[in-house]
């Protein structure tokens, strides 16, 4: 009998609270994972270790998602690991706030890098190692529809991820591969968290139709949801945040 072949998951940022989820989630759904961390080892080496003794594969490998050649030695991995890469989910990114008047440009600075750059690079290396039938997810933020104040640096780098979705999914054209980006909305993660007193965070969730923050399991179920079987799909912006924008 021919031995089904083994479907692989790069997850960036697998250390913070989305990406860790979604690591989880897809070795669930079966897939062998490799678990990037950026500066955090010991998380996504927690998260390997939860998902090895849950039965499932995976392994942690460190890199600077805006550095070409880290990202190539990351992609190196999941295929000499697992044979090839099916599914790229890239959730790395940061989010210093500031409003624009107060804005250091040099923190600005990295924000661009690492959000846009970072997803460039990601995507770049996605286009030619992804095998047929495999799926890109990216990720945005419905801050880019919500607009508040403070976020500017942060809305503008994930506007330009929303600009290269639709863009590659067309130059993919004839792999049967599908690319999308994931957009949450107020989501309960310690960058989340970061900066806001509680009071704001509870005001925050009970203007949610649904009363509450996001988790990061919600959203790990928009990712399943592209990483699996479907596939008609393709070249759009999900805003994940339960009605918030």
């Amino acid at each position: 009998m021919e031995q089904q072949q083994l479907r692989s998951a790069i997850v960036t940022g697998a250390s913070g609270g989305i990406g860790r989820a979604v690591a989880r989630r897809l070795a669930a759904d079966g897939l062998a994972v490799v678990a990037h961390y950026g500066g955090n080892r010991v998380r996504a080496e927690e998260t390997v270790t939860e998902i090895n003794s849950a039965g499932g594969r995976a392994i942690a490998v460190g890199g600077d998602v805006a550095d070409e050649q880290s990202m190539a030695a990351l992609f190196d991995s999941a295929e000499e690991e697992f044979g090839g890469i099916d599914v790229v989910v890239h959730t790395a990114g940061i989010m210093p706030l500031a409003p624009v008047a107060e804005l250091d440009l040099e923190v600005f600075d990295q924000v661009q890098l690492i959000n846009v750059r970072g997803t460039a690079v990601v995507a770049q290396q996605a286009a030619r190692r992804v095998r047929p039938g495999g799926a890109v997810v990216l990720f945005s933020t419905s801050i880019t529809r919500l607009q508040s104040p403070g976020y500017a640096a942060y809305a503008m780098s994930k506007g330009a991820v929303e600009a290269l979705t639709l863009i590659l999914a067309r130059e993919l054209r004839g792999r049967d591969i599908t690319v999308n980006t994931v957009a949450p909305g107020p989501t309960d993660t310690p960058l989340f968290r970061e900066g806001k007193p509680a009071q704001l965070i509870e005001t925050i969730a009970g203007l949610n139709p649904m009363g509450r923050l996001g988790t990061p399991e919600d959203i790990a179920d928009v990712v399943a949801t592209l990483a699996g079987p479907v596939r008609w799909i393709n070249g759009q912006v999900l805003h994940a945040n339960g009605g918030a924008a």
